[in-house]
């Protein structure tokens, strides 16, 4: 088990005491030779560009019911997932232990070594590429990332990147309109 306090935040057996918990059914277990190592942001919304209604969490625990929106019908049998959601007004929402592997980078890689959900914790933003995201939401991700860097050692501020950065040409998350030099400079 590992414990790390740090503002009252803490980590204990992969999971964030302070999140709402929401498990997800979409994780595996990591491979036995990875460690964590990478810290993936992301956005979501659903539909997109739409905020609240509850449908990320659906979606996450295959819940999201395809009648309520023709989007939803493009992406209701897909089974995927990610450990931290971060809504608009700051809530953060842990679906996957940070031990075991989320469903959130698909085809990948970083620094010549593929498959990042192996050895990668993966945050998603409540947001789209082209809005803005809020203060309570970089606050949100500043906290969570601070603990992460504590908890494991692995993981450095030169190890973080873009969904865009894993697999470019395939995605562009978290998009233009993330403040890469606010979040960078808020870790220190």
């Amino acid at each position: 088990m590992i414990d790390t306090k740090d503002n009252g935040a803490m980590i204990c057996d992969g999971w964030l005491q302070w999140a709402t918990h929401c498990p997800s059914p979409n994780f595996n277990l990591r491979p036995d030779d990875s460690e964590i190592s990478l810290l993936i942001i992301h956005n979501i919304s659903l539909p997109p560009g739409d905020f609240g209604g509850g449908y990320v969490q659906d979606f996450f625990q295959n819940k999201l019911e395809a009648s309520l929106h023709p989007y939803f019908e493009t992406i209701a049998e897909l089974k995927v997932s990610a450990h931290l959601f971060i809504e608009r007004d700051g809530n953060v929402t842990q679906f996957v232990p940070f031990d075991a592997r989320a469903w959130h980078a698909g085809s990948s890689s970083f620094g010549g070594v593929a498959d990042c959900n192996n050895y990668s914790i993966g945050i998603e933003l409540e947001g789209a590429d082209d809005i803005p995201y809020s203060d309570a939401q970089y606050a949100a991700l500043e906290k969570v990332s601070r603990q992460l860097l504590l908890t494991y050692p692995k993981l450095t501020p030169e190890r973080i990147a873009g969904h865009s950065d894993v697999a470019p040409g395939r995605k562009t998350d978290p998009g233009p309109a993330f403040d890469w030099a606010r979040y960078r400079a808020s870790l220190g």
